[in-house]
């Protein structure tokens, strides 16, 4: 459900109490060796955990209890159509699961398989945007550049495969490092989730060139 134009975007960023200048530069203190690797089917478990973990670690004052637990029920989870196409990415640091994400060609823009409908149809790199999927990082590895890098992976291959713009449905606690990343506010979206209940997000939109 989209909520309204630009100006709602801009009173949630205000919620936020947000400053790109200070955000973007505290996604850079570095974590040492990492590896960025295709998702499989044997991650999903793992990477459903380290979704409970980011979002509760990191929505705190930004969304309440109820919308938390709700969201991590009906919409966060793994979108396993993404680890079969091999657009989906896990991000180990020093041998932990620090992070997953990933981008993809298909029509969904965002929710795990317990939020999809049957039909996820691949778009046309030539009208459509490619997708940014499902970023999280778990807490103990946030603002530290993880997410970062892992985005250039996943706008270098989006680019490969013919696309020109990105776009993304940003939680609250993602709009700082989707702005540092080149995204801009489009609209507020309020996710619906049962008991009327919704979880408000911002659509955010880039040139896939852009720095």
């Amino acid at each position: 459900m989209r909520s309204g134009p630009l100006q709602v975007s801009v009173r949630w960023l205000r919620l936020l109490n947000w400053n790109p200048e200070r955000l973007s530069m505290s996604d850079g203190g570095g974590v040492g060796d990492i590896e960025i690797r295709r998702a499989a089917r044997d991650d999903v478990a793992a990477i459903n955990l380290l979704i409970g973990a980011s979002v509760r670690g990191l929505s705190t004052g930004l969304y309440s209890t109820e919308q938390i637990e709700l969201a991590l029920a009906n919409v966060f989870g793994v979108d396993t159509q993404l680890v079969d196409d091999g657009t989906y990415f896990v991000v180990e640091a020093n041998g932990e699961l620090a992070a997953a994400g990933g981008w993809s060609a298909r029509l969904t823009l965002h929710g795990g398989d317990q939020a999809k409908a049957a039909d996820d149809p691949l778009v046309d790199p030539a009208t459509s945007p490619a997708r940014i999927r499902a970023f999280f990082v778990d807490p103990r590895f946030a603002r530290r550049g993880i997410a970062r890098r892992l985005f250039e992976k996943c706008k270098a291959a989006a680019r490969d495969r013919g696309f020109t713009r990105l776009v993304l449905v940003a939680t609250l606690p993602g709009v700082p490092l989707y702005t540092a990343l080149g995204f801009t506010p489009a609209e507020s979206v309020d996710v619906p989730m049962p008991g009327g209940i919704t979880l408000p997000c911002i659509h955010m939109e880039r040139p896939i060139d852009s720095q």
